[in-house]
């Protein structure tokens, strides 16, 4: 969400400023920083930033430094308080106004503040996308509305609001007609998505992703991140039905206790969670699974953590993301008794990516020998004789391919696995 938002500032700055992005800081007329408060320190880390660009600003003092996303929105005016010579503070809701926020800052000579919440008005504001990319982000929901006890996420972006059924079905049409084939569906809970039509009703993302497989320039879908409450059957069902939604899911769990997901207002148990999993199994039997996991939660015994690798051995995840539980001001948690020592906490995280790590370098061996749909997504780094493609399961192939490739999909057989990636040849004889 984070990437997508830092795209759309910058296509607002170059459709209203005619403002073009650099990677030398020194040439910058305008620094942004896009910022994410999900993870503890996120503040510190956002000031010693800025501290690395106060320099710049010494020497050119027309330069304007803003503070955008979620950090923003938590902190609002503490921020200038806190570093003066911050221009402008906008959160994920009000990336838009940034000219304006430009404009008056120039205009008065002080630092403008806009945290508000104008739920979904951005989107009528933002200009079109442009891209050369083969794939591509599209919004279609903000916010949530699910208030976990250790989640700051409502608080930095809101409540939950769908955006028309029309206007997502615009956005994906105007990436396709540059060319862009595989799109990527954004939002908190992206399962939640309840999308006004025209004619005054509302449709489920189980329908948006069947209206959009069915035009003729998608070639392939995907959506993220997911919430366990909203996997509904017809959103299952979608996986039977529709070819062009890849078999890859996003699926946090957090924990694999049932005493810690009651702590954590997750609103579901261990044995529902494994219930979506053999439904979406049965619908898809080749899909891969990714998750996110919290270890060291308030009040977390060895029993939980056990259960929780426990959950992790019966499923078997293709990826995950494991954290130690981060205290977010202002979130129920925050206030919960934790007597866990930190080094338990450290020792349990290692345990549980150990595990992870295992099944995600296993679970590629399966593909050996088989022919996957891949788009090509860049020239390798390393042997410019090779291009990276992404599969259909979200996993990196690298083989030898042409620069003319990147954009494109194409079928490569998989010959074998790296760490991390794997090793394909380009199937000849392609149309």
């Amino acid at each position: 969400m984070n990437e997508y938002d830092s795209d759309k500032m910058a296509d607002v700055l170059r459709a209203r400023e005619g403002m073009e992005q650099t990677d030398n800081p020194e040439d910058a007329d305008v620094i942004l920083f896009n910022t994410c408060s999900v993870r503890e320190k996120a503040q510190e880390k956002v000031f010693s930033d800025l501290g690395r660009v106060r320099p710049l600003k010494q020497a050119k003092p027309g330069l304007l430094i803003g503070v955008a996303g979620c950090v923003a929105s938590q902190e609002g005016e503490a921020i200038v308080k806190r570093a003066p010579y911050v221009d402008m503070v906008f959160g994920p809701q009000t990336l838009h106004r940034l000219p304006q926020l430009m404009a008056a800052r120039r205009a008065s000579g002080r630092p403008q503040v806009d945290i508000s919440f104008p739920e979904i008005e951005k989107f009528d504001h933002l200009p079109q996308a442009r891209t050369t990319a083969g794939s591509a982000f599209v919004s279609i929901m903000e916010g949530c509305s699910k208030y976990c006890s250790y989640c700051v996420v409502p608080y930095t972006r809101g409540e939950e609001i769908s955006r028309p059924f029309a206007d997502v079905l615009r956005d994906v049409q105007i990436l396709t007609a540059q060319g862009v084939g595989e799109i990527t569906l954004l939002g908190q809970n992206v399962n939640a998505y309840c999308g006004v039509m025209e004619d005054g009703e509302t449709v489920d993302l189980a329908f948006l992703l069947q209206a959009l497989a069915a035009l003729d320039d998608v070639q392939r879908l995907r959506f993220t991140t997911s919430h366990p409450r909203e996997m509904t059957q017809r959103l299952i069902d979608v996986y039977v039905s529709t070819p062009k939604l890849a078999s890859q899911l996003h699926l946090p769990v957090q924990s694999g206790s049932d005493r810690i997901l009651a702590a954590m207002k997750r609103g579901y148990t261990t044995l529902e969670y494994k219930s979506i999993i053999r439904k979406l199994r049965a619908a898809r039997p080749d899909i891969v699974l990714s998750s996110d996991f919290i270890v060291g939660f308030p009040g977390e015994t060895e029993r939980d953590f056990e259960a929780t690798l426990k959950l992790v051995e019966d499923i078997e995840f293709d990826a995950s993301f494991s954290f130690l539980y981060s205290s977010r001001p202002g979130t129920p948690a925050a206030e919960m008794q934790d007597e866990v020592q930190h080094e338990v906490k450290a020792e349990r995280l290692q345990r549980l990516q150990d595990l992870l790590a295992a099944q995600a370098q296993e679970l590629p061996k399966k593909l050996i020998g088989t022919t996957q749909r891949v788009l090509v997504e860049s020239v390798s780094r390393k042997d410019a004789q090779e291009v990276a493609g992404r599969m259909d399961n979200n996993r990196i192939v690298n083989f030898v391919g042409s620069p003319g490739m990147v954009g494109r999909f194409v079928d490569v057989k998989i010959t074998g696995v790296w760490a991390y990636t794997l090793r394909g040849e380009l199937v000849l004889n392609q149309d």
